[in-house]
Formats: structure tokens, C-alpha cells, sequence
């Protein structure tokens, strides 16, 4: 094992020091006014290694980890697209990152511009009237989102409205983030290419309904050919429509949600506007609303004066408050960033260079790959595993074996329509030629499946950590330094 293979505290030594205190010129023990109930009995087991050990040992742990600066991540669902540098220039530039959110707004004047025309840019975008950016997530703008929804009914003495549709191929977050806001979950099902089955929603359509769950495209990224007779049903019914922003990338800059009928929607900035991604966060979930629902977004607002000055606002019709100050006003700046690199005319090539990407993609391997919905996809579409299936070669063996080869995985086993589901989502941002190795790599794989299935099942064989046994990690997870030496034993 090398050196820097090993955790960080198998490279402690006992007494060994990257940092030195200033000396205590207050002359105390450093303990004397905490209270002796938060003291710990005895320091805590940290491990003992130089500066220099810690740089290398994070540093070589860093280029371990797949990423988009490292390779293709055709994550179907997730928009993994490359993150423009520049953004994250801007967003370290200390005249914002120094500010405290508790100063008056006389002295941050800058980054309240920057947050109402971001505001403003999100609206043009979407067809709807004005966002707030507060959600600190895509599922915490879904959340936001549904509250409104909720909202708007109790304002007007609806109370019976406590359903919300969800279709069956939504994103899981869908039904979750519905349960959360207090709303009762109601399947609609969906035809084989994805798309709402309209005779099904028809009967669902009730006065308990407050409204209904969407994704366009759909999961299998297509389009939803019937979504204005599906928003005038819903309409007509007293809903509202709620729209998805996991597949908006396609739509950028060429057909806008609030045309379609759209009352509310979230924009995921972290997929669309080319933020980090992933790890966790940072994330942010910006929520639009259409007109007739504008006060009842969370405070605090972002507004401007009539001197062309900024100002921070509440609302005493709005649902209340979602988050702590404004969200995450980093990744704002950064999604600001992005907008304005592309300026209005670029901004709508995004969407068909998506499209453009999937459908070749899609194109060159659907010989070899089981193809279940035909037709013109937008950013994503879904293989249903390998066409030949008799050397029992599985889509999770494809992706593991893709690794071998330096490409991330794809989305698989979702959605679930199809068995061996396997969703690929190549973004506008990748070359031609990163495509084609992509397709070269992926009918090798599926040569490979053929004359020698045992090695596409034992794969991955170039990785530090090869085709380890999941389900006994998943079961029994080792999460400690102890825990592990203690399996040892």
C-alpha cells in the first residue's frame, strides 16, 4: 500500500504537530470560563500528522474522486455540465464574499442588484412574473413551491384542496417534498414513451385537488406533446401546475414554462446555470410563480426603488420565511455569472446543443443497446440495457465497466418504466469528440458482453477499489478508524 493509500490516521504519530498557538496573553489555562459539564473528560482522538502529511494525503484523496473537470459524467437526470472557471472568480471577489447579511442595504447595494437581476433573468427565462432565490436546494424550491400552492387554496377558503397528482415516472423528490408540505400524493400513470396518460388524469381531477406535479420533458426526456390540454384540465379543475426544473436545460432559451401553463416551477442553478453539483451542496432552488401568486412568496424580498436604488421587503401575505437571509448567494452569483457569459443570444443555442448531443448519442449506439421509445429525445433518453440479454450481462455491469475505460457511469435502474433502465444525459458543453469515444467505449463494451461476458461482470479491474460487495457495505458499514481496526482483529 502507498503511502498516501493509507487514512490519515495510519499516518499519525504520537506528538507530531502542523500548527503552533500563539502563546495565551491572557494567562489562563485557556478553560477557566466554560463550564465544566461541556468539557470533554479527555481530548479527542484526532490523528497527529504534519502539515505536509495532510496536504498530500487530501490532495491525492482529491484526484481519486470522479468529476466533471476530470471526465465525461453522462448522469441522465442530474445535468452534469462543465462549470465555467470565470464563475467561480466572481464569486470569490471579496467585495461580495466580505459582506455580512446583518449590514444595512445601504452598504451592500451591489449584491441586492445582483439578486433582483438575477430574479429579473430567471423570470424572462421562464414565461413567469418574479422568483424568489431563498430555497437553499431543488428540493427545498419544491418544498417552497408546494407551499405556495397550499397557500394560495387556504387564502381562498379552499380548504378540501389537499391532493397533489404526481406522476408515476417523477423524480422521487416529487411525492417526498408533497408528503412534507402536508399534501396528500396521487399516482397518474403514465403511457410507455413517458408521458402523462390525459384518460388517466381525467378522473383524478376533483375539488380536493390542489394541483399537479411535472416534469418537460418528461423523465425519458421527451417532450410532452399534450401539456396545454393537461394545463387547461387542471385549470379548469381549480388546480395549479407545478413544474419541475430537472429538465430544463433542453428548453433554454426556446420554449418557456409559464407559456405552457405553468403556475409554479423551480430551477435547480446547480444543473441549468452551471454550479457546483454534487458533494452535497452548495445547491440553490430559486421558485417562480405566476402573477396571481407573487405575494405569497417568502420573505425577505429583494426590490427596487424607484430611484434605482435596492431595498430588502416583506410581504405580510407571503407564506413566511424558508431559509436564513437570501440562500446561498454564492451560487447565485455564479448562476449570474453564467447568464451573463452567454448574454441572450447564446443562452439559445443551450437547449438544442443538448438535444443535438443525446439524439447523436442515441442514434449511434441503439443497434447494440435496447432503444424503447423511438422518436426525437430532447437532453436525455433511456436504453432498457443491452439488446442482447442471452450472456445475462446487466446494466450495472455496463457501468461498472465503463469505469475501467475513464467514464463515469450513466444514471441506471431509473426510471422505473424499464428493467435495466440506463439514462444518459451528455449536456451541451461536450465535444465531438468526447461523444464519439463515449460511443466507441460503449460498443466495445457491448462486444466485450458478447465474447467475454465474465469480464464485463468482474468489472471494474483498473480501479483502486474493484467490483467490491455493496450490499454487505450497505448492511454493514465500516465508519470509523476504530470500527475498522476492530474488523481486523
Amino acid at each position: 500500500m502507498k503511502k498516501y493509500d493509507k487514512l490519515i490516521f495510519e499516518l499519525s504519530r504520537p506528538g507530531r504537530k502542523g500548527y503552533q498557538l500563539p502563546a495565551d496573553k491572557f494567562e489562563t489555562d485557556g478553560f477557566t470560563d466554560i463550564p465544566s459539564n461541556l468539557l470533554r473528560e479527555k481530548a479527542p482522538e484526532l490523528p497527529e500528522v504534519s502539515e505536509l502529511d495532510v496536504v498530500r494525503h487530501y490532495t491525492n484523496l482529491s484526484n481519486k474522486n470522479f468529476g466533471v473537470d476530470t471526465g465525461f459524467y453522462p448522469l441522465g437526470s442530474c445535468t452534469m455540465k462543465y462549470n465555467p472557471k470565470i464563475n467561480e472568480e466572481i464569486a470569490s471577489m471579496p467585495e461580495f464574499a466580505g459582506l455580512h447579511p446583518l449590514q444595512d442595504a445601504s452598504s451592500a447595494q451591489g449584491a441586492l442588484e445582483l439578486y433582483y437581476n438575477l430574479q429579473q433573468a430567471l423570470a424572462s427565462l421562464s414565461g413567469l412574473a418574479e422568483f424568489t432565490l431563498n430555497p437553499y436546494a431543488g428540493a427545498h424550491g419544491e418544498l417552497t413551491g408546494l407551499m405556495v400552492m397550499r397557500q394560495y387554496h387556504n387564502s381562498r377558503g379552499d380548504h378540501k384542496r389537499t391532493k397533489v397528482i404526481v406522476p408515476d415516472t417523477a423524480h422521487g423528490t416529487n411525492p417526498a417534498s408533497a408528503m412534507v408540505a402536508g399534501l396528500e400524493v396521487v399516482e397518474v400513470k403514465s403511457k410507455p414513451n413517458g408521458s402523462i396518460d390525459v384518460e388517466d388524469l381525467k378522473p383524478l381531477l376533483d375539488d380536493t385537488v390542489a394541483g399537479i406535479m411535472m416534469t418537460n420533458p418528461n423523465t425519458v426526456g421527451m417532450f410532452e406533446t399534450d401539456i396545454l390540454e393537461i394545463a387547461d384540465l387542471v385549470h379548469k379543475a381549480g388546480g395549479l401546475l407545478y413544474y419541475d426544473g430537472a429538465n430544463l436545460n433542453p428548453l433554454l432559451g426556446k420554449v418557456r414554462p409559464g407559456d405552457m401553463g405553468f403556475d409554479i416551477m423551480h430551477i435547480n442553478l446547480h444543473k441549468t446555470f452551471s454550479t457546483p453539483h454534487g458533494g452535497g451542496g452548495p445547491g440553490s432552488g430559486p421558485v417562480g410563480v405566476a402573477a396571481h401568486l407573487v405575494n405569497l412568496l417568502p420573505n425577505p424580498r429583494v426590490r427596487k426603488a424607484e430611484d434605482g436604488s435596492f431595498f430588502v421587503d416583506t410581504d405580510k401575505e407571503s407564506l413566511g420565511s424558508v431559509s436564513t437571509f437570501f440562500g446561498n448567494f454564492g451560487v447565485m452569483m455564479k448562476a449570474y455569472a453564467y447568464i451573463l457569459s452567454l448574454g441572450r443570444d447564446n443562452i439559445k443555442n443551450v437547449g438544442p446543443m443538448a438535444t443535438l448531443n443525446a439524439n447523436y448519442i442515441k442514434e449511434s449506439l441503439k443497434d447494440v443497446y435496447k432503444l424503447p421509445i423511438e422518436g426525437v429525445c430532447k437532453h436525455e433518453f433511456v436504453f432498457d440495457g443491452l439488446t442482447d440479454k442471452s450472456t445475462g450481462v446487466t446494466t450495472l455491469n455496463v457501468a461498472k465497466r465503463l469505469l475501467d475505460f475513464g467514464f463515469h457511469a450513466p444514471t441506471i435502474y431509473f426510471p422505473l418504466l424499464f428493467h435495466e433502465s440506463m439514462m444518459i444525459e451528455p449536456t451541451e458543453t461536450e465535444s465531438l469528440e468526447t461523444l464519439d469515444e463515449f460511443i466507441e467505449v460503449m460498443r466495445r463494451v457491448a462486444q466485450e458482453a458478447k465474447e467475454n461476458p465474465e469480464l464485463v461482470k468482474s468489472a471494474p479491474v483498473t480501479t483502486e477499489i474493484s467490483h467490491p460487495d455493496e450490499t454487505g457495505a450497505a448492511k454493514n458499514p465500516i465508519l470509523s478508524y476504530k470500527a475498522l481496526k476492530d474488523s481486523q482483529k
